[in-house]
């Protein structure tokens, strides 16, 4: 048998019972989509589960409050798809008469939408012939191939595409994805592959060369930016002041508390004496720490957060994008997963 045949084979047999494999929508494609980017499945599925209930169809979704969305959003990170698929269903209403595209050269043209997820929709919704190349497929081609050029580079990305769509039967193209993907990430898997029991082995380049702990090859393009964020916690009348999060930054339009950043951590005395602190706050004002400090890892930053409890205060000047929520009202609030952990150990 030949590659694309045999992991076809595999794959009627052991695939997982996954809900986006059961239909054509291809708005529930999406979804899956965009909720999987940069997730696991056991950690996307509860989420594609709760967007697919609250929003059965993409008009709901696009008449969908957008703090809502983030809110049901919240815990997977990467926030920008959530605003990014809201835009995108009020595209499909106005350009597309509420009928979400399943053409490939319709689905490019969408915010949030590039060429992997177009793939994905319109070959698992309408069969369209055209390879999805996740990061599994990557780690899939490059061992079995034994390819090791960079799967992070222009030329990579190209190689791997024209490679994936001379595999992919042109018959099957929706069941060939899914196969080759479901193999990449149930037998091929990035540490401690099951090479044992994959029914490929034989062909496999890297596993004769011993080099499968080397491939994929991926360059490593950018550095960690550390920040150092000082969380102010505000109470007053079973309530607490909340900020909501501006564009140009991370977690746009979430909520979260006032805050000063520093290049470093600091100390209660530091903070005291910190122009933005003084502007900000009354002379007569006293902090406390308050809970543990906080290592928040995103793809490119490492945020370190502290908490601070203002103390002897009758006022606190106007803060921008502030307001007073009562304690149980936070719950509806769209918040960064770092405050989420928080609320939920620390405060009532």
């Amino acid at each position: 048998m030949d590659f694309i045949t045999e992991i076809i084979r595999w794959y009627t047999e052991n695939k997982r019972d996954l809900p986006w494999r059961n239909t054509k929508d291809p708005y529930l494609i999406w979804l899956s989509e965009i909720i999987l980017q940069q997730t696991r499945v056991e950690q996307g599925l509860p989420y594609f589960q709760r967007f697919a209930e609250a929003y059965p169809t993409v008009a709901d979704f696009a008449a969908a409050d957008e703090d809502e969305i983030l809110r049901l959003w919240q815990g997977l990170g990467y926030y920008s798809r959530g605003r990014n698929m809201h835009t995108t269903a009020q595209m499909v209403m106005e350009d597309h008469g509420g009928y979400f595209p399943v053409k490939y050269d319709e689905l490019i043209k969408l915010k949030g939408i590039g060429e992997y997820t177009a793939a994905a929709i319109s070959s698992f919704a309408a069969e369209e012939p055209r390879a999805v190349v996740d990061g599994n497929v990557f780690r899939l081609l490059s061992r079995y191939f034994g390819i090791d050029t960079p799967i992070n580079t222009g030329k990579g990305k190209k190689e791997f595409t024209l490679l994936a769509n001379s595999l992919i039967d042109q018959a099957l193209p929706g069941l060939s994805n899914q196969a080759m993907m479901e193999f990449g990430s149930q037998l091929c898997r990035p540490k401690n592959p099951d090479c044992a029991q994959c029914p490929i082995a034989l062909n496999c380049t890297a596993l004769k060369l011993k080099s499968i702990d080397k491939l994929p090859v991926k360059l490593k393009t950018q550095r960690i930016r550390d920040r150092h964020f000082n969380y102010f916690l505000v109470i007053k009348n079973e309530s607490i002041l909340i900020k909501k999060r501006g564009p140009d930054d991370i977690w746009q339009h979430l909520h979260d508390f006032p805050l000063i950043e520093t290049e470093r951590r600091v100390s209660v005395e530091e903070l005291l004496a910190h122009p933005d602190f003084l502007t900000a706050f009354p002379k007569d004002v006293e902090i406390k720490p308050f809970g543990r400090n906080v290592k928040h890892i995103l793809s490119h930053q490492r945020i370190f957060a502290q908490f601070f409890l203002i103390n002897y205060f009758e006022e606190i000047p106007p803060v921008p994008n502030s307001f007073y929520a009562a304690f149980d009202e936070l719950e509806k609030l769209a918040k960064p997963k770092l405050i989420f952990a928080f609320l939920k150990n620390f405060l009532p």
